[in-house]
């Protein structure tokens, strides 16, 4: 999952939590808000009978007019009762048999006291408030319904779970366009950072003027960059002398040995020990070869001259070199084509010649005697593939994705065979700087397939 996507789910996990914390305070505040207010309501209307019964004088008819009046102008109408210090109902004078309100039992209490009730299916609340009239004490008990409350309640909490979704996909939105704007910088960095190789460390990184972490990173990644060219040129450099300064010696005693095996007088034992230095030189001088064209390969100097090439010209020049090896081993060697017309190439031919020759040598090399090894140069279309197929002992699959690598060789192709690991990682940047893919197809004790593709080539360049 990209930054920017696990961005957007952390920004839009953090805002629906956010929101969902808020709506639980604000229904909570406004629940409470409500609550308070139709108390302080009830509490006015209290204040107001009172001071209504005060005024009048409790038992007068003109008492019991105004304050039937005033019942009936609230909004619950027959909610207003008046008691007496022992529960007895003062006002309304006369009970209406149709009264059947609920109200609690302890409504004549000293205190005032708020209680909840359910009536006809909604909920009210009321208030019991104690007070002197004269030399008497009395209870004004209030009562008022609390459905518009919990309609307002409820409306409120079905705008939330509404608002929900859309506000989540509104926020995901911003937030996805806000990561992928903040990190569209690091996209480019990172093509950058795939167009570097060990082969072209001159460059950098694009300069990002943000003024932010990015531009510092930018920065420290471009510094690192000149390290790293700055250690790669000295061991680039280190190897080509190395490799060039030890050819002398080498030729030196590969000279002196020769010499000694074909003028002088030497017994058995001393003429195979002089073999050996012989071969031993021979390799040495392959691998200081392979060495110093690596060298020359990372310090961006190849020396190939790119020129009209016959691609099967080549192949078939290294696959007659290759027949007279194959026969020593005695394996069946065939060469295929899908065309009998050149196909031609804008490439280096010694080393086209050498990657062929690579791949060839490892099929003889780690093929059994009296194994079968194809040639195949298949052409379609602006397209060339090289294959070079054997039923030899295969690779690993855990060592296919290292098989390019400078000095890898498998344990089982290092204890049947010599080499020194570098010819696959030559052939590589040999397919490379011919802008060819080189890839391998292998199972162990099955047989490999190694192929080279050109994208571009042309029968009549």
């Amino acid at each position: 999952m990209s930054i920017s996507l696990r961005l957007t789910l952390w920004f839009s996990t953090a805002f629906i939590f956010g929101y969902f914390v808020f709506g639980i305070v604000m229904y909570g505040e406004l629940s409470y808000s409500l609550a308070a207010g139709r108390d302080k309501t009830l509490l006015r209307r209290a204040d107001r009978a009172i001071s209504l019964l005060k005024s009048c004088g409790i038992g007068s008819a003109k008492c019991a007019q105004g304050f039937d009046a005033f019942a009936s102008g609230t909004p619950e109408g027959n909610l207003v009762h008046v008691l007496d210090e022992h529960g007895k109902q003062v006002y309304p004078v006369t009970s209406d048999a149709r009264d059947t309100f609920p109200w609690p039992a302890n409504i004549a209490s000293q205190d005032r006291t708020y209680a909840k009730v359910q009536y006809d299916g909604s909920p009210f609340r009321v208030l019991s408030e104690p007070t002197i009239i004269g030399d008497a004490k009395y209870h004004v008990v209030i009562g008022g319904q609390l459905r518009d409350n919990r309609v307002l309640v409820n409306q409120f909490t079905v705008g939330l779970l509404w608002a929900a979704p859309i506000l989540l996909i509104f926020s995901a939105a911003i937030g996805y366009f806000l990561s992928t704007r903040a990190l569209k910088p690091v996209a480019k960095l990172i093509s950058s950072f795939r167009s570097i190789s060990i082969g072209n460390l001159s460059r950098r990184l694009p300069s990002i003027q943000s003024g932010d972490e990015l531009e510092a990173l930018t920065e420290t990644c471009n510094d690192m960059l000149s390290r790293l060219e700055l250690a790669v040129g000295q061991i680039t450099r280190f190897t080509a002398d190395a490799s060039h300064e030890l050819r002398s010696p080498i030729t030196y005693i590969y000279t002196q040995s020769e010499y000694a095996l074909k003028n002088l007088p030497l017994d058995e034992e001393s003429t195979e020990c002089f073999s050996e230095i012989l071969r031993e030189c021979e390799e040495a001088t392959d691998l200081l070869t392979d060495m110093l064209m690596l060298a020359r390969c990372d310090s961006g100097h190849s020396g190939m001259v790119f020129t009209r090439t016959d691609l099967k010209g080549v192949l078939s020049d290294v696959y007659r070199k290759a027949i007279p090896l194959a026969e020593g081993k005695r394996h069946r060697i065939t060469f295929e084509t899908s065309r009998n017309e050149p196909a031609w190439i804008m490439g280096d031919a010694p080393s086209l010649r050498r990657l062929f020759w690579i791949m060839l040598d490892n099929a003889i090399k780690y093929t059994p005697a009296g194994g079968q090894i194809n040639v195949r140069l298949q052409m379609n279309g602006n397209e060339a593939k090289v294959d070079i197929q054997d039923n030899g002992i295969g690779i690993p699959q855990e060592s296919l994705s290292s098989i390019f690598d400078r000095f890898y060789r498998v344990d089982k192709a290092r204890n049947s065979s010599e080499g020194s690991g570098l010819g696959l990682s030559i052939a590589k940047w040999i397919s490379d700087m011919h802008r060819g893919d080189l890839s391998v197809k292998s199972f162990e004790n099955i047989g490999s397939t190694f192929q080279v593709s050109f994208g571009t080539i042309s029968t009549n360049l």
